[in-house]
């Protein structure tokens, strides 16, 4: 029987309560949640695009979805504009684009201070965020947000390959790393899929060397994907 999404997030939960992270409490506590209630992904699981970040922030908290604060709405409204060729802030037409793709982080959770979470977790919390992409989302092309995001695909490259792509400059944002994935079941089996990776820089106002930019580099990702 295949695993379902329900029980992959209780899994992440499970997980979650089984040993102590940091989590910031008090946003979780405000917005009235569960702070080890995963916020996995807000979408269609067989799109076939996924916007990867690297963690939620409070907006993504208090709404219960990835990728919804001043950076997400970018994307959103970016994407928004591939598909429909015309402009919108309305938040009710940005939900429109729930049905062409996915969008998810490294990890599910809100780190205090927005501060990244280390290797320890996600390095714990990998073999979820693998299944969820592997197993449970059906596409197979994947935009990242920011160096972070893009370097948790490190594992699935040679040290090489992968530094050879990223120490390209602004011309990585032009390309993509294709690589294979794995993970594995509750059974214990191993799935594999390939996939093409598309890494933009992260589209926070801090970012002031890529954030004007951002929109065009967005709009020139698409442009070379099928969605």
């Amino acid at each position: 029987m295949a695993t379902t999404i329900e029980n992959l997030i209780n899994r992440i939960q499970k997980e979650a309560q089984a040993a102590e992270f940091p989590l910031d409490i008090p946003v979780y506590e405000s917005a009235k949640k569960e702070p080890t209630k995963p916020i996995l992904y807000f979408g269609n699981l067989k799109s076939n695009i996924c916007f990867l970040g690297r963690d939620l922030g409070r907006e993504e908290v208090i709404a219960g979805e990835p990728l919804i604060g001043a950076s997400g709405t970018l994307v959103r409204q970016g994407f928004y504009r591939a598909i429909y060729k015309k402009e919108t802030e309305d938040k009710a037409k940005l939900q429109l684009i729930k049905e062409r793709l996915i969008l998810t982080n490294t990890v599910p959770y809100k780190p205090p201070e927005n501060k990244a979470y280390g290797v320890k977790v996600k390095k714990r919390f990998r073999p979820f965020i693998e299944e969820f992409l592997v197993i449970h989302w059906q596409g197979n092309q994947i935009i990242t947000l920011g160096t972070e995001a893009f370097r948790w695909f490190e594992f699935y490259s040679t040290k090489e390959e992968f530094n050879t792509f990223w120490e390209q400059g602004d011309r990585r944002y032009q390309q993509s790393l294709n690589i294979t994935m794995t993970a594995v079941d509750e059974e214990d089996k191993t799935h594999e899929k390939k996939v093409s990776i598309f890494p933009l820089p992260h589209p926070s106002p801090l970012n002031q060397k890529y954030y004007n930019r951002f929109t065009a580099m967005l709009q020139y990702t698409l442009s070379q994907i099928e969605f």
